[in-house]
């Protein structure tokens, strides 16, 4: 294989030894071969020859050994949730889930892959364009993308890294966030939505509403993860290549999506108009400028009366801010 969710080859042999059984059976180069281990990983008798075969594949049967973890009984929903990931990301494989213990059985297959993923996520949203979704290849990494933006305001983002899910980011998340924000700035000011005089569009207000997947698959000898769980992706390399994919793409969309383009930088200005009217009520807020209705001041020429009783106050119409002297 290419790639693989792995760094350290010893998943098989963890769950063998935490297992207080396991069965493996081998279908290769027309025979059935056949294992078995128990207590922590032992083998029991030699490997078996079983038979012919005209297919290939390994199947593995174990039993958690409950000396070991407090519970054994795994949960279908966890399982299904996994795997009908993986079927989105490797499209066209076919995955069957089956729980004997009720007869439950689901069948994952989608031939559209991210596509068909974000339209899973947005299934009861209401979305603004179709699903856009499109991959690349550079420095041996490879890069598929899709996204749809929605009429809601939250963004949702999910990264995988060789079909592993990387709840905590990392460089192909920020390589993909960074071109997004740079290619729509760019498309929004060579259409004229954003002037020479206006500040660039942040990320929060570009991403309100967008759901998208991010996937890599980085070679073993690039695969770089922080830490020990695999939450997070640390390929240098990865960022400017999903950046790089993600621009040449996204930039082609847009120019060739216009109507669809330009509905999404009026969103993107307007969020931004509303993140800088919430910054300035905030600051408003701390500084203390702020005032009740009574006491506001109509306009920055108007000086406050000194005393509350209005028998005390007269109003002077002077020309100029100098014929006002010390009043002012």
């Amino acid at each position: 294989y290419k790639v693989s969710g792995g760094l350290h080859g010893v998943g098989a042999s963890v769950v063998n030894a935490l297992s207080e059984w396991l069965d493996v059976t081998i279908h290769r180069d027309g025979h059935i071969y056949f294992q078995r281990f128990e207590n922590g990983g032992k083998p029991v008798g030699s490997l078996e020859k079983k038979g012919p075969t005209k297919k290939t594949g390994t199947i593995i049967h174990f039993k958690p050994d409950p000396t070991i973890f407090n519970t054994t009984v795994y949960n279908f929903e966890t399982l299904s949730e996994r795997l009908r990931e993986a079927a989105f990301l490797l499209k066209g494989l076919t995955i069957q889930l089956q729980d004997l213990r009720n007869n439950q059985t689901e069948e994952y297959q989608y031939p559209e892959g991210l596509k068909a993923f974000v339209h899973y996520l947005n299934e009861e949203k209401d979305t603004l364009h179709p699903v856009v979704a499109f991959e690349g290849v550079q420095q041996g990494i490879e890069v598929d993308f899709a996204f749809q933006f929605n009429d809601g305001y939250a963004e949702s983002m999910l990264s995988f890294v060789n079909h592993v899910r990387t709840k905590d980011g990392g460089t192909h998340e920020s390589g993909a966030r960074t071109a997004i924000t740079r290619t729509f700035n760019d498309y929004a000011r060579r259409i004229g939505l954003l002037k020479e005089k206006d500040k660039n569009l942040e990320g929060s207000d570009i991403r309100e509403g967008f759901t998208s997947i991010v996937s890599v698959r980085v070679p073993e000898d690039k695969l770089q993860f922080e830490g020990q769980t695999k939450g997070k992706l640390g390929t240098p390399e990865a960022r400017s290549v999903v950046d790089a994919v993600v621009s040449e793409k996204l930039s082609y969309f847009l120019e060739e999506n216009s109507d669809v383009s330009n509905l999404l930088i009026k969103k993107a200005i307007k969020a931004k108009e509303a993140r800088e009217a919430a910054r300035k009520a905030r600051e408003d807020a701390r500084t203390g400028r702020k005032r009740r209705k009574k006491d506001t001041i109509l306009s920055g020429k108007l000086t406050p009366a000194q005393s509350k009783n209005p028998k005390r106050n007269e109003l002077y119409l002077v020309e100029g801010d100098s014929a006002g002297g010390s009043a002012k």
